[in-house]
């Protein structure tokens, strides 16, 4: 991560290369009508999909932020090898390291989620 990165609270500064697999800020509808804003990715297109739609279905399922995250990290667990680690709610800083092309930080309406594999 640069330096630049780690002073702005850890979100990598956005350098376009024909390579480079981070989605600006943008704000996209869903089909169920949620509103999603992928502020930060460092993970390829269909896997930042299925993470967006693993968490709709989560919010769906459940009510309680905790049991959000742990469903997440839990499919992401099973389906791509440990460990990942999810943080979801409305207010919350975070300073994390990550393996390459494993990290997404998203809004689904006003609910953030971090999700990451590290370890």
């Amino acid at each position: 991560m640069s330096e630049d990165a780690k002073r702005s609270g850890g979100a990598p500064a956005a350098k376009p290369t024909s390579d480079d697999r981070r989605i600006s800020s943008g704000s996209v509808p869903s089909p169920t009508g949620t509103k999603v804003t992928i502020k930060s990715a460092d993970m390829k297109p269909d896997v930042q999909k299925e993470a967006v739609d693993i968490a709709i279905a989560a919010f769906e399922k459940h009510n309680v932020e905790k049991d959000v995250a742990e469903l997440i990290k839990k499919e992401f667990d099973k389906k791509y090898g440990p460990t990942w680690h999810c943080i979801v709610g409305k207010n919350f800083g975070s300073y994390v390291t990550h393996e390459t092309n494993h990290f997404v930080y998203f809004y689904l309406d006003s609910k953030a989620v971090l999700l990451f594999k590290s370890g």
